[in-house]
Formats: structure tokens, C-alpha cells, sequence
């Protein structure tokens, strides 16, 4: 009988699966992460990396940039990190110097050009 319910048992899931869309999700993430997504400045992002996170290792993508508080001043550079679970971002939160302070952060112009819409503009 222990066999019959092991066949119909769920498939394991793989956990650590490379992130392939990450940009694209990191984008539409940080719009709901910021108070003004227009005029980010001094923006970079690493590639996945895994990382320790609690007990376990998780893909981890830091991104640095530098956006515009409720008074539309700047407030300086800002680190952040999105988790992924089975290869989707389940979390974006404030990085610290643990997590990302190794990161090898590249350009990333995308998040330069962030609008308040899903869909910008030309």
C-alpha cells in the first residue's frame, strides 16, 4: 500500500533553477518598490549568483541605483536583492553588505529608463 501512495506522491521541485528573465522581472518588481520610478540614476545589476539564505542557498540578483524619494530628491544609492524560488522572483527586499556586497555589479540602462507605466511611452 505504501507504494500505491509514493507513485501519486508530487514531483520534487527543483529549487535552484537559473533565473533566465530576470531583468524583465526585476523591472516590473522595482516599479512597486520605489517612490518615483522616473529618473533612476546609477543603476547596475549582477548576474544570479546563488547564496546562502537561512539554511538554504537561493539564486540571488542584486541591483544598486540611486531613485527619487516621496520629495523627489535623490536619496542616495540603495541596495536591493531579489530571491528566486524553482527560476521566478518570490521576493525583492533591502539588500545588506552580506548578501550583496560582493556583487559583480554590470550597467543596467533599463532601469534608467523606467516609467510609472507598465508600458512606456516612446
Amino acid at each position: 500500500m505504501l507504494c500505491a501512495c509514493a507513485e501519486h506522491a508530487a514531483p520534487k521541485v527543483e529549487e535552484n533553477i537559473l533565473p533566465t528573465d530576470y531583468r524583465d522581472e526585476i523591472l516590473k518588481q522595482l516599479r512597486l518598490h520605489v517612490d518615483d520610478p522616473v529618473g533612476i540614476r546609477d543603476a547596475y545589476i549582477a548576474e544570479p549568483a546563488l547564496r546562502p539564505y537561512g539554511t538554504v542557498s537561493r539564486y540571488v540578483v542584486c541591483v544598486r541605483f540611486d531613485a527619487r524619494g516621496k520629495d523627489g530628491r535623490y536619496v542616495g544609492n540603495k541596495d536591493m536583492a531579489a530571491f528566486y524560488y524553482a527560476g521566478r522572483i518570490t521576493r525583492i527586499a533591502d539588500a545588506d553588505r552580506e548578501l550583496c556586497g560582493n556583487a559583480a555589479y554590470q550597467p543596467f540602462p533599463e532601469l534608467q529608463k523606467l516609467c510609472r507605466e507598465l508600458v512606456c511611452k516612446s
